[in-house]
């Protein structure tokens, strides 16, 4: 048996309804099958009565014993769980429109080595982006959508997922609504990034709503994609500080470098398997 074989790292995350014994039955499994844990981090929700945890272990066994081991407990426990390899690239879809700046956030720090996911494919209702996918040289799907042609392009989309395997799907600036269908098929597997500080001022020109509003805060709200517009569970937020002075124009061009750094954040967690859904609320393990 080779080193990286010995060294390899798995991670485990569930959810049950909250009793005792949980964190005894999961570590023992693991240890039955020869791991060594190396990060555990759990949460137990008074608000649901759920329980949450995430575990990084090491070990010389195969994936499949890992499984074998904790299906019992997970049938014990009615849990929720998957296994999977830590560092392995998640397989993620990027949508845009014509707003550049989230998806070259993502693409710089995909290249970089910071984000643990692979980009197949990106998809646009507008051609103003495709320089920028052929600059990094990724695969460009030009699928414009009308009213009248909204079902085609959203079919043409799930061919795209199915044919690349795609694990995650990202709207990074994606100026269009999903069909309530679409949203229940990614449910849990699609981000969004929303250029306001929800649940305050959701929908078009929310920098507009707020500068009218005179707010002192605006930021950015990345979330899962559900069929209630903008309201689908945060998994991570930022804010920045403005003032009076400031036009409607200028907080659109300071909330551009926080939206980037907000949708990086949130897909990078996702892609480690940090975020679990509870309810319309995430549990994040960062």
């Amino acid at each position: 048996m080779n080193e990286e074989q010995l060294n390899q790292a798995y991670v485990v995350t569930l959810s049950c309804p909250d009793r005792p014994g949980i964190v005894h039955a999961v570590a023992g499994a693991l240890l039955v099958a020869g791991s060594n844990i190396v990060d555990s981090q759990q949460y137990g929700s008074p608000a649901t009565g759920n329980f949450f945890m995430r575990v990084e272990v090491t070990t010389a066994a195969p994936a499949s014993e890992l499984r074998a081991a904790l299906e019992p407990v997970a049938d014990a426990f009615s849990m929720q769980w998957s296994l999977n390899t830590v560092g392995e690239k998640v397989r993620t879809l990027v949508m845009a429109s014509t707003s550049a700046h989230c998806l070259n956030d993502l693409l710089f720090q995909q290249r970089s080595g910071t984000l643990p996911i692979e980009i197949p494919a990106i998809v646009s209702n507008h051609q103003d982006l495709a320089g920028l996918a052929g600059f990094y040289g990724i695969p460009f799907h030009h699928i414009p959508v009308t009213k009248d042609t909204k079902g085609q392009a959203e079919d043409k989309l799930r061919a795209l997922i199915a044919e690349h395997d795609i694990e995650l799907t990202v709207l990074a600036r994606y100026m269009q609504v999903l069909s309530d269908e679409l949203c229940t098929d990614l449910a849990g597997k699609a981000i969004n990034i929303h250029h306001s500080f929800l649940p305050s001022f959701k929908g078009a020109k929310p920098y507009h709503q707020a500068h009218a509003r005179g707010v002192k805060l605006i930021g950015a709200t990345a979330h899962y994609v559900t069929a209630a517009l903008d309201e689908g569970p945060i998994i991570e937020q930022e804010v920045i500080r403005v003032d009076h002075a400031r036009t409607a124009e200028q907080f659109v061009q300071m909330g551009r470098d926080v939206e980037g750094r907000t949708l990086v954040q949130a897909v990078q967690w996702h892609a480690e398997h940090r975020v679990l859904l509870d309810g319309n609320r995430t549990v994040v393990f960062n």
